[in-house]
């Protein structure tokens, strides 16, 4: 039986042992013009692992949600639907219903600091002017908790930040987008699967 109905609310019997459940959430904006973005590059993660393992997402609570078990672990993945200036609502209700800690989630967001494509795993770090990331930091009230950056460049004029993260990648960016959210995903799993210093120490290279 699934842990969670489809209005987002915990099924009666959830018998998974807490150090199995890994919560993955992806920041994005819901809705067909924000579809493909740069900003959107969490959504585009977490649509790859759920292709990648025959899942699809159902409309929870603050956000489309689904499920899988892989690597002997359960992990449970998230899209904010309450776009992502209040991300940290769609957290707060998952670990809540997990009844996990915050270093058992990985949160995947865009990242203007680093080239297109690089990928950097921390355990904590600062919002760096993230409006995600941010929310998620007040709500929870701490800044430690585990996420992947993936990088988007800032191949920008000043004062077009806003126009750019919320751009589709350009064709050539596309050429290798692909790869670069597949190996993505293989770090979300591994984050569950070995455990975040270990995933660090094998993929930020």
């Amino acid at each position: 039986m699934s842990w969670f109905t489809g209005k987002g609310q915990p099924a009666p019997a959830d018998d998974t042992p807490v150090d199995m459940k890994y919560l993955l959430v992806g920041l994005g904006n819901i809705g067909p013009e924000y579809a493909n973005t740069r900003h959107n590059i969490g959504f585009m993660v977490l649509d790859h692992l759920a292709s990648k393992h025959g899942v699809s997402f159902d409309t929870g609570r603050h956000s489309f949600v689904t499920e899988f078990k892989t690597k002997g672990k359960h992990f449970t993945l998230v899209k904010p639907t309450t776009y992502m200036n209040l991300s940290g609502k769609a957290v707060a209700h998952w670990l809540s219903v997990l009844k996990i800690p915050a270093s058992q989630m990985l949160v995947i967001t865009d990242d203007l600091a680093l080239p297109f494509g690089k990928l950097r795993m921390r355990a904590k770090g600062s919002a760096g002017g993230h409006n995600g990331l941010k929310h998620i930091e007040e709500t929870l009230g701490t800044n430690e908790y585990p996420r992947l950056r993936f990088g988007v460049d800032a191949q920008f004029s000043k004062g077009r930040q806003v126009d750019y993260v919320l751009s589709p990648f350009s064709e050539d960016e596309q050429i290798d987008l692909g790869t670069y959210i597949e190996k993505a995903g293989d770090m979300c799993i591994s984050f569950g699967a070995i455990g975040l210093e270990r995933t660090m120490n094998f993929f930020n290279k």
